[in-house]
């Protein structure tokens, strides 16, 4: 992706006309756990009580949700957000996904995907997955990539705003700004670097 400018203001650039369009892009960090901890809880609470899987069932498709949702993170960012078509107004859907991120990387409230996009987006996949599994295996697997997509929300949150102590945070801190003013075309992990060390994306970090 090709930046002709980075601003480090925490302010929002506004992109729409109309003011309700205008709010529809904006959120709270703090948004996304209203709305999906109690799906999660209640996807849990299907599976676990309204289907009745065995516990080490919901567990290992709990993690098997988990895992792919590491992989679409993963395949979503290099794809699909940094995907950079020719048309215009392909160029201006483009940039109000991802694009405007790396031109204002601190815009406090374009850190977290808003509800008018992550909603869609999760019944569409909730969908897909219904292809695949059913029932308490599907309910247990889904709540699972919900929590996975809360991480990475809530994490490029803090990643941008928080000062880290911990090795760990510190090292997942550096992998993503390392993305934003150093090679977007590397490092697409945002809550772990996991699929950047597989599939060769990964910064050299010596």
């Amino acid at each position: 992706m090709k930046k002709n400018f980075v601003s480090n203001s925490q302010e929002s650039v506004r992109m729409f006309k109309y003011n309700w369009m205008e709010a529809l892009s904006k959120v709270h960090y703090t948004v996304p756990l209203y709305i999906y901890v109690p799906v999660i809880l209640f996807l849990s609470w299907l599976a676990l009580f309204q289907e009745q899987i065995a516990l080490i069932t919901f567990v290992g498709y709990a993690a098997l949700g988990l895992f792919v949702w590491t992989l679409t993170e993963y395949v979503l960012h290099r794809y699909v957000f940094h995907f950079v078509p020719k048309a215009s107004w392909a160029l201006r859907l483009h940039f109000i996904f991802h694009g405007v991120h790396h031109d204002y990387p601190n815009d406090a409230k374009r850190l977290v995907m808003p509800p008018s996009a992550s909603i869609p987006m999760a019944t569409v996949l909730y969908l897909l997955f219904s292809l695949i599994f059913s029932g308490g295996q599907l309910y247990a697997f889904f709540a699972a990539f919900l929590t996975g997509y809360l991480v990475y929300d809530i994490s490029h949150y803090a990643l941008h705003h928080f000062n880290f102590k911990g090795e760990f945070w510190k090292k997942l801190k550096r992998h993503h700004m390392l993305h934003h003013y150093s090679d977007a075309s590397k490092g697409y992990g945002v809550s772990s670097a996991l699929w950047d060390k597989v599939f060769g994306s990964d910064f050299d970090k010596k």
